[in-house]
């Protein structure tokens, strides 16, 4: 197309000069042969000359082509990519939304709580004055009574003293039992609190991240909640013979320097621990950097082994000991290798060794989904030792370490210290993990297990 407009441009100047010579003519004598042979030439030099151009001209128009198909193909490409792009915002946008829903229906559920743990408590108050005045009522009775045995002895008890005493009785009843109820509801509102919490967290992250692992380092609120003791035979937090029978004795004398102490509890020999004085809590385990194998015997899990100023397990024997005394509470702090720091509480009971220190649990806080089992009996099982399954496989020697188990596959934070990408999977899970039933897998930098009373408050 280009090399015929050039043909047209260029052929009226060859016809005007073919016509001026030919006008010429007329008034000149015919050229000669020779001029004839000269104008041809330099028509051939033209024709070449257009070829010439014509061919750069095509391949110039072939180059164009070329780079416009490949304008058009990047284009596609970048389509292609803000359409996916398009399709994450969407998706981001779409789990916000479901976030923010959830958030609104724990905000619901959580105010909810809130009136009815007041309500309780209102009806608590007014039981309570209703007690105290029964109980002036009978104590004037019961005068009343005195007097008259000694006027007439052979006079029975009445009946309407028999009554209230009865009425009492049932009062007190109904009084503990909402006192549980009271106590469950608090523990149902911290819960609902601490996800309130998390969810909002995440909320805010979803905005500033795609679709990834969360991992917040949020440090959440520590609940307080005090779960009502049942009457042992020894208190925690006193001496017994001159020697504190556990750190929140050490405590509550005055002592608030962490370290080595010596504690002797009830019918007990004298042993050392080592006691975080934050609070008067007593360490019975701590792992810190995988210095230390756990990777032991039966006796060595009984016993206790390590180095109380770094890593150690105090024993079995040991912490029965302890917490054969009162009612106390486990807490277990982790942290993962991103850092992040989380916490998890129960109240438990362990078992005497004849039983193989069954441990029972059961949650009352925390920031971390729960992977221990609740209300079941964990045998603690080594790989010497085996008290876990009647099944063919040995929990201990598959996983490593000595731990509370009721099948293989379950949280073990006595395993091998592995750091992550550094072993294949299946070695991993011999590791320090965390595995709720339901959610993801935390592979464990440092734990710390520590035990205290059941009505210390938190001094933290």
């Amino acid at each position: 197309m280009k090399i015929a407009l050039v043909f047209l441009f260029i052929a009226p100047f060859a016809i005007s000069s073919k016509i001026d010579k030919d006008y010429s003519s007329f008034d000149s004598a015919p050229p000669e042969p020779n001029s004839r042979f000269a104008m041809l030439d330099d028509v051939r030099i033209l024709a070449n000359g257009l070829l010439q151009l014509g061919h750069g001209l095509k391949d110039f128009v072939h180059k164009t082509k070329g780079q416009m198909n490949d304008i058009f193909r990047k284009l596609n490409i970048f389509d292609k990519s803000f359409y996916e792009l398009s399709l994450q915002t969407n998706e981001i946008k779409v789990e916000e939304e479901e976030l923010r829903k959830t958030t609104s229906r724990l905000q619901a559920n959580n105010e909810e709580i809130k009136n009815i743990s007041l309500e309780l408590n209102s009806k608590i108050e007014d039981l309570l004055q209703d007690k105290i005045q029964l109980q002036e009522k009978v104590v004037g009775l019961e005068e009343k009574i005195i007097k008259l045995a000694h006027i007439q002895p052979e006079v029975q008890e009445p009946k309407e003293m028999t009554s209230l005493k009865n009425f009492v009785q049932q009062q007190d009843n109904h009084i503990r039992k909402l006192l549980k109820v009271v106590q469950e509801q608090h523990a149902q509102l911290d819960k609902q609190h601490n996800q309130i919490k998390e969810l909002e967290e995440k909320l805010s992250n979803t905005s500033f991240q795609e679709n990834t692992e969360s991992s917040s380092s949020l440090k959440l609120p520590e609940p307080k909640i005090i779960p009502l003791p049942s009457h042992n035979s020894t208190a925690p937090g006193l001496e017994f013979n001159g020697v504190a029978t556990d750190c929140t004795a050490l405590y509550k004398r005055g002592e608030r320097t962490s370290g080595i102490y010596s504690i002797k509890p009830n019918g007990s020999e004298a042993f050392n621990v080592y006691c975080e004085m934050k609070s008067g809590k007593t360490i019975i385990q701590n792992r810190v950097d995988g210095s230390l194998d756990f990777n032991q015997t039966w006796e060595s899990y009984t016993n206790g082994f390590g180095d109380l100023k770094g890593e150690f397990w105090l024993g079995l024997a040991k912490l029965y000991s302890i917490a054969n005394q009162a009612d106390y509470i486990l807490r277990i702090e982790l942290k993962d290798w991103k850092d992040n720091k989380r916490y998890i509480e129960y109240t438990f009971t362990l078992g005497s060794p004849e039983t193989d220190y069954t441990l029972h649990l059961s949650e009352i806080s925390g920031n971390i989904p729960n992977a221990l089992p609740e209300q079941t009996e964990l045998r603690f099982s080594v790989m010497d030792h085996d008290n876990a399954t009647k099944r063919d496989c040995n929990c201990p020697e598959r996983y490593s370490g000595g731990w509370w188990h009721r099948a293989c596959g379950e949280t073990n934070l006595n395993g091998k210290y592995i750091k992550p990408r550094s072993e294949g999977k299946l070695e991993r899970r011999r590791g320090i993990y965390w595995k709720p039933q339901k959610g993801r897998f935390y592979l464990i930098k440092s734990t710390k297990l520590m035990i205290h009373p059941t009505d210390l408050e938190s001094f933290e």
